[in-house]
């Protein structure tokens, strides 16, 4: 009995998609998806969150040299 194969959402626009060799651009659903992700990411739509350094609220334990 075969598997069924897997179906994922389009991450553009959330078409279902099937996940195999014949769908050629997966995880998208077309090439337009797949190019409109790309320019997207190429003009810094998505970002990625940074992490805020540490303030320094916290006072530093000193280094004790005993030598």
């Amino acid at each position: 009995m075969a598997t069924p194969p897997l179906i994922v959402a389009c991450p553009r626009c959330k078409k279902p998609v099937e996940w195999t060799p014949a769908s050629r651009f997966r995880p998208f659903c077309s090439e337009r998806c797949k190019f409109m992700d790309l320019g997207a990411w190429a003009s810094e739509s998505y970002r990625v969150p940074a992490v805020e350094e540490d303030s320094g609220d916290e006072p530093e334990v000193p280094v004790r040299d005993d030598r």
